[in-house]
């Protein structure tokens, strides 16, 4: 039985055929895991990640021009997304050590006491981020967090950029206070 061409498939993504869809799924979910998987260092990301991709393809199936290059584009949207992944796991990393002693951007040598701080840490800055007003959490999350720029995060909330410094400057002293006792706590 010959196989049937990227090509042909992709069209019938685009006409609604599920089973197509399911054959480009077959066809290149283990090549893009893996890659994924080395890229990331972690399956379950990598599986997270590679479901997403498809997710997108399927999206975006109107909008995807044949040049013969199926798999590129695949591995490009892969990237993409393990791309924007990192940045949001290094912006939470760096939204977390904020708080750790300062930013004097010394770290303590790995102990699992310092593991367990780090885990407190983490768990006390998700408790004052979820009592931060929502109308100041939104936009510095959309920011600090998702990267967005000022501009970005007032297209999303249908405000003006002022507004937007002005709540996410309020977040982040609502976040600091509440921070605070925590912080003081764990230095004495």
């Amino acid at each position: 039985m010959e196989r049937t061409s990227d090509a042909e498939l992709m069209a019938r993504v685009k006409a609604g055929d599920q089973d197509a869809f399911a054959q480009v799924i077959d066809r290149y979910k283990d090549g893009i895991v893996n890659f994924l998987s080395r890229l990331t260092g972690s399956l379950a990301q990598a599986q997270d990640l590679a479901q997403e991709t498809f997710l997108r393809l399927y999206y975006k199936r109107e909008g995807y021009t044949e040049a013969g290059k199926l798999s590129g584009y695949l591995y490009r949207i892969a990237t993409n997304l393990a791309r924007s992944e990192h940045r949001r796991d290094a912006r939470r990393r760096i939204l977390t050590l904020a708080f750790l002693h300062g930013n004097n951007g010394s770290q303590a040598p790995s102990t699992p006491q310092t593991h367990l701080l780090k885990n407190e840490i983490r768990h006390n800055l998700k408790k004052a981020i979820e009592k931060v007003p929502l109308r100041y959490r939104v936009p510095l999350l959309l920011h600090t967090v998702e990267g967005l720029t000022y501009n970005e995060v007032a297209e999303v909330l249908g405000c003006r950029e002022g507004t937007v410094k002005s709540r996410i400057s309020r977040g982040r002293a609502c976040l600091k206070s509440r921070m605070a006792a925590f912080l003081q706590e764990d230095e004495s």
